[in-house]
């Protein structure tokens, strides 16, 4: 089973960088080392994108710990600003557990550090179909992207249901107070 933890950021709207998950490795080991590298940040991205290939080379694991694997060095490497680098993860992991909706929402964010709001929404719209464990991160980065994109009303809605599956979600709060609605 997987288990998603967000570290929530954001990006375009104002300069705000996107929200990302970790995908959670069931049992102990390299991969393990690799997962708690991207969700606590022990160490440094290079170290963890370091531990991460390690495990992806060197350890033996079930198809959903390897693609999880792919997905938390994906996520180290967008820290690092090597968006193709990640983009290249997700791709693989994708391949391996398609079905595994923090791995698009993470494709969604870095689309969105791409600036390529278009196919930001088609990854985000799939983490959505797919119910992603993080899905207020979901809805959130896809409000980004649509914003970026000129809709405006789904931006507000997005942000909005990001609010409401994660009252605590303190930037969603912050994006909302940007808009006025007018009839």
């Amino acid at each position: 089973m997987i288990r998603t933890a967000l570290l929530a950021a954001s990006f375009l709207a104002i300069g705000v960088p996107a929200a990302s998950a970790q995908v959670s490795v069931i049992g102990g080991g390299i991969a393990r080392d690799c997962y708690e590298a991207a969700l606590y940040g022990r160490v440094s991205n290079q170290e963890g994108e370091r531990i991460c290939t390690k495990a992806i080379e060197a350890e033996l694991m079930k198809m959903g710990n390897r693609a999880a694997t792919y997905t938390n060095r994906g996520v180290l490497r967008m820290r690092n600003g090597d968006y193709d680098g990640a983009l290249a993860d997700y791709a693989t992991a994708k391949n391996m557990k398609p079905e595994f909706g923090a791995i698009w929402l993470n494709e969604g964010a870095a689309y969105i550090f791409l600036k390529d709001f278009d196919s930001a929404l088609v990854s985000l719209d799939k983490a959505i179909e797919l119910n992603s464990e993080e899905l207020y991160a979901a809805y959130y980065n896809r409000a980004i992207a649509r914003e970026n994109t000129g809709d405006l009303a789904g931006a507000y809605m997005d942000f909005q249901k990001a609010v409401e599956l994660n009252p605590e979600f303190e930037r969603a709060k912050w994006q909302l107070t940007r808009f006025t609605v007018s009839n």
